[in-house]
């Protein structure tokens, strides 16, 4: 049965909702003080990019607050976000299949950079993968007591379609000259899982100590061609892997040059019911630090 992109999307938006609204204040602090015991802030400054996921916010929360906190303890004016771009529409999935098995990406009218600004397509408007990192990065703030006037410059940024060419797609000059003098994170959520997802039954983990350490094994894998260089097979990485990280991941090595990943930390979040789908089906989150080598 084909997936009702539409229908998933407004499902994804309610259960967004409805675990920020459990979270609630105490529970955003909790993330907030736990994200505290990592300091990034340097690999920032540096040159390097961080990743944090857009799972379940109970699940992945502190990840993505380790980010913010190293945002803002960075000291810069502009932070870049690099997001994904998900398939919601039939059009979109249809490009991102064509285009991994060869397509040439300019012929879709997808391909390119959206996001705040930006004129053009905004297919990013409806995409839930920046709202729990907003939520914390305005928790954040409103606890050190900056107000808005008074918070770095946050660039939003949606690629899609980067097909092993991340060069060439448009908008990537205006990009890079944004994040000359701007920190850098992105999201993704590099591992998804299980019968939900297409892997056949005999075939799947369950989220315990061996499937996390295959997940872990899977993105480290996706890691390491990254670092290589090598884009179009970290492109079919990510078809394989079931990773959303497939255009992030190729711009921000692009325009950060060459760099070493390393997952800090790993969760789950179950999204069985999500799909309505049997268990075992279900995404990891990493926290993944990339610092420049050269």
């Amino acid at each position: 049965m084909e997936l009702d992109r539409d229908a998933l999307q407004k499902k994804v938006h309610a259960l967004y909702a409805r675990e920020h609204a459990e979270l609630g204040e105490a529970g955003t602090l909790e993330h907030l003080e736990r994200g505290r015991q990592w300091k990034l802030a340097d690999t920032l400054n540096a040159g390097g990019v961080l990743v944090f996921p857009h799972a379940g916010v109970h699940d992945c929360g502190y990840q993505i607050a380790a980010c913010v906190h190293a945002a803002l303890d960075s000291g810069a004016d502009k932070i870049v976000v690099l997001s994904v771009l998900h398939a919601f529409t039939p059009a979109m999935e249809a490009a991102r299949v064509a285009v991994a098995a060869g397509e040439d990406p300019a012929k879709f009218e997808f391909w390119g950079i959206q996001g705040p600004g930006i004129n053009g397509r905004r297919e990013w408007t409806g995409d839930h993968a920046l709202i729990s990192w907003r939520h914390f990065w305005r928790a954040e703030l409103n606890r050190r007591g900056i107000p808005e006037n008074k918070a770095p410059n946050v660039y939003e940024r949606y690629p899609y379609l980067a097909a092993g060419r991340p060069g060439a797609l448009p908008g990537i000059d205006d990009l890079a000259r944004l994040m000359e003098d701007a920190v850098a994170v992105s999201t993704a959520d590099p591992f998804h899982h299980g019968i939900g997802y297409g892997d056949a039954p005999e075939a799947t983990y369950e989220h315990d100590e061996a499937g996390l350490a295959h997940a872990k094994s899977t993105i480290e894998a996706g890691i390491r061609i990254l670092e290589r260089g090598d884009y179009w097979a970290y492109n079919q990485h990510c078809v394989e892997s079931k990773s959303d990280a497939r255009d992030t991941g190729q711009v921000y090595r692009y325009l950060r040059g060459p760099m070493k990943g390393e997952v800090l930390d790993l969760s789950f979040t179950d999204s069985s019911d999500l799909y309505d789908q049997p268990k075992p089906t279900w995404v990891a989150g990493a926290l993944i630090e990339w610092t420049l080598t050269d």
